[in-house]
């Protein structure tokens, strides 16, 4: 296998920021776990990408991967005075560059660097939401997403995705622009190695949980409102709803229903900071993951949930139905009597529906990041 250099701007500065892992940052993490060993990190600070040496790049890996570090200690064990080491191009031709996070790729800076490089680069592309979606992402954010996968399409050696869905997206919009679509496979993700669950239940009895950072696209405008519709008509039998994910952007009525509706008071909790511990024990005792985004990548709450046997209510969208089959119950993310009569139904542990679901879980066997590596490494050897 050829030298590893590894991008991990953007999941330093989420950890510097003392940001929730999300999806992205949990792939970023695997690769490291996994590469590490024979790897070295760049970093990219406004215009400037430095490379750590291999013992720096050691002590970087180590840091990003301990859970729940304070950023004052991650500063001080950031090995400083290797992180700004010149780079030595020649050394690293031929060596094979992964880039994880999306962040940068729309900078020609950066692509003239890594051309001088003359590295072979293998993006990794989580979606295309900001180009087909845009009125669920941030304003400007489509102009920036086209950039990215143009210049994904230039430079790439070769292009991994977290699913048949968003590469066959991928496809499609090289067909559309007029690109060479680079060598490319679709490589399924693991749900997250959470630890064991509390055997205490964490809130009361019934609750649903649903997991990801607040913002359009994941829908939970829907379930606040469905959440208000409920409590109106069934009071204090109303199940409860546990939210964890930190606050986005374009969330505003979200916000004010938080805040703001009284109705939802003891009803709705939001949790903005979880551990992955807190995360497993909501997790385990949850009714279900209610999942009604309008649009996905992957879906690596839906993979948490099954991987941890818990029943799952979510979107009808082709990329849930690739990594999960039949086993959810599916539903239009508009269509909201529908979403809010399966919610009160799986409110009681032995309805049908509920018990249906479990028993099409019995035979599921998730997807390991073993396989994965193991897709990735063999492609890799063959693009060497």
């Amino acid at each position: 296998m050829r030298d590893i250099i590894i991008d991990v701007t953007r999941l330093l500065w989420r950890f510097m920021k003392q940001r929730l892992p999300t999806g992205v940052d949990r792939v970023s993490r695997a690769y490291i776990q996994y590469f590490g060993h024979r790897a070295r990190a760049v970093v990219r600070i406004g215009n400037y990408s430095m490379l750590l040496s291999q013992s720096g790049s050691l002590k970087l890996f180590a840091t990003l991967l301990t859970p729940a570090i304070d950023r004052n200690l991650l500063i001080t064990q950031l090995p400083e005075y290797e992180l700004f080491t010149a780079f030595r191009p020649q050394n690293l031709s031929g060596s094979f560059f992964i880039h994880t996070g999306h962040n940068g790729l729309e900078s020609e800076s950066y692509l003239l660097w890594l051309k001088r490089l003359q590295v072979k680069p293998l993006i990794f592309v989580h979606d295309l939401i900001p180009i087909r979606y845009p009125e669920y992402c941030r304003p400007g954010i489509m102009e920036k997403h086209r950039s990215r996968m143009n210049n994904v399409m230039r430079l790439a050696n070769g292009v991994i995705t977290n699913s048949q869905a968003t590469l066959d997206d991928l496809v499609r919009y090289a067909q559309k622009t007029g690109h060479r679509l680079p060598p490319s496979i679709a490589a399924p993700l693991a749900a997250a190695e959470l630890p064991l669950p509390s055997i205490s239940c964490p809130a009361a009895e019934p609750y649903f949980i649903m997991l990801g950072t607040i913002e359009p696209r994941k829908n939970h405008l829907l379930l606040l409102q469905i959440w208000r519709n409920m409590i109106g008509r069934l009071g204090d039998r109303a199940p409860r709803l546990v939210i964890i994910g930190q606050r986005g952007w374009e969330c505003e009525h979200v916000i004010d229903l938080l805040e703001r509706c009284e109705a939802l008071q003891g009803f709705v909790t939001e949790l903005p900071s979880c551990s992955d511990s807190d995360l497993a024990t909501y997790l385990h005792h949850a009714q279900a993951l209610l999942f009604p985004s309008h649009a996905e990548g992957y879906g690596m709450p839906l993979m948490e949930a099954l991987r941890a046997d818990v029943p799952v209510i979510a979107s009808d969208l082709p990329v849930f139905r690739e990594i999960a089959g039949n086993i959810p119950d599916y539903y239009d993310p508009l269509d909201s009597l529908g979403w809010m009569a399966c919610i009160e139904a799986f409110s009681t542990p032995s309805n049908p529906l509920r018990t249906a679901q479990k028993l099409r879980r019995i035979n599921f066997v998730p997807p390991t990041w073993a396989e994965h590596f193991q897709l990735v490494e063999d492609w890799m050897n063959r693009l060497a």
